[in-house]
């Protein structure tokens, strides 16, 4: 078979490009340290390490959504137990308030100490992030959620809206804590309805209970506890409601302070006992806030000597139970960020494990071996100039030099 000169040039050219190109490809691979640059390189490798890019990709932001959550929730978790430090210190002031060798003056000191706590708890239920967003303001994170009203009471214009960040596939985590749950709707320690003792007590007893108990028959209202005279020497109590004129809802003939009072689906509870012409009155209230339990402390203990009169005693006992009770709550909401920050530590070993696991499969699919590359470029480059001589040879003869 004749071979022409031009076949000759054409095949030794391609032979040598393609020689070439092995040369470069491999100069490339250890350049980069790789040994898949490109698709062309291991089209079935290339599929693998796009996928495991993209799994690391996904991880390394899953990362950073726990760095910002545990941010976040560690100052939360912080600010509550600055509050919760604080409420038991205020707690304990209301103990020696009550006590009854305290002065007016001496009982003014601890009003004056308890208010400078109360603004410390209000500056503690508005601390600002790095970002400077309100922490306890739910979503409304660009205004103060709390602050005193025109009557001296704490109002919460934040919402009840949770941030969430996602933490992992199909995972997402809190990342704040809304300034209601943490600081205004503790469970009023009495049950549903809280109590206003009249001033005129002259009986040593409490409200230990008022609790709604068959909700078919509830009737909302303010109801009026009046003890009264039946004339014969003992003791009624008559249960009225809040109209004009009051109407007597029922009468409890003769009363017995160790029976509970039913009425329109309420049931109240006393302990000790109410004299003749004591009264009292219960209004729905299931929860209470922290803020305003202290603010009717500071009050009690800032008028005179009311502390130490019968209603005074037995304010203060529910006072004391409704401070224990805005402590439960503070401290339930701490253990949610606690909780909280566990499972972030817990998805974060998990995306370290993973991100290991990935980056070690994607290095066995990716890298190179530069001992095998170093020789197999060696082999290339002097196939690549065995090539390169002998096409030079052969490209230089003539078929003049054999005549």
């Amino acid at each position: 078979m004749r071979i022409s000169t031009g076949q000759m040039f054409q095949q030794n050219t391609a032979s040598i490009l393609e020689k070439q190109s092995a040369t470069n490809t491999i100069m490339a691979q250890i350049s980069s340290g790789k040994r898949v640059n490109t698709a062309g390189d291991d089209p079935v490798a290339a599929i693998g390490i796009d996928n495991l890019k993209q799994k690391n990709a996904l991880v390394d932001q899953f990362v950073k959504n726990i760095d910002y959550a545990t941010s976040h929730i560690q100052q939360a978790e912080s600010q509550l137990g600055q509050a919760d430090t604080l409420a038991g210190s205020m707690k304990e002031l209301v103990l020696r308030g009550a006590n009854g060798s305290m002065t007016t003056a001496e009982r003014q000191v601890i009003a004056d100490d308890m208010r400078q706590s109360l603004e410390q708890l209000m500056s503690i239920a508005n601390t600002k992030d790095e970002s400077g967003n309100y922490i306890f303001a739910g979503n409304k994170t660009n205004s103060a959620p709390f602050a005193f009203d025109n009557n001296d009471q704490v109002v919460y214009s934040g919402d009840s809206g949770t941030r969430k960040s996602n933490i992992a596939a199909g995972v997402q985590v809190n990342t704040n804590v809304a300034g209601d749950a943490a600081f205004m709707n503790a469970a009023n320690a009495m049950g549903d309805y809280g109590v206003n003792y009249s001033s005129t007590q002259q009986g040593d007893f409490v409200v230990s209970s008022a609790k709604i108990t068959n909700t078919a028959t509830h009737v909302p209202d303010t109801y009026s506890f009046n003890f009264v005279d039946d004339g014969a020497g003992a003791m009624n109590l008559e249960v009225s409601d809040s109209a004009v004129p009051a109407s007597i809802v029922t009468t409890v003939a003769p009363f017995d302070a160790s029976v509970p009072v039913s009425v329109n689906g309420i049931e109240v509870k006393l302990d000790g006992e109410p004299k003749i012409g004591d009264s009292f009155t219960i209004e729905q209230q299931p929860q209470v806030s922290i803020f305003d339990t202290f603010s009717k402390a500071i009050a009690l203990f800032e008028a005179g000597d009311k502390a130490q009169t019968p209603a005074g005693q037995s304010e203060l006992a529910q006072l004391l139970n409704n401070i224990d009770s805005g402590v439960n709550q503070m401290s339930q909401q701490r253990s949610v960020t606690g909780n909280s920050l566990k499972a972030l530590q817990q998805y974060s070993d998990n995306h370290t494990d993973e991100k290991l696991i990935n980056t070690s499969a994607l290095s066995r699919l990716e890298d190179l071996d530069l001992a095998s590359a170093i020789t197999e470029f060696e082999k290339q480059q002097l196939a690549l100039n065995a090539v390169s001589s002998v096409f030079s040879k052969i490209s230089s003869t003539s078929l003049f030099d054999y005549i």
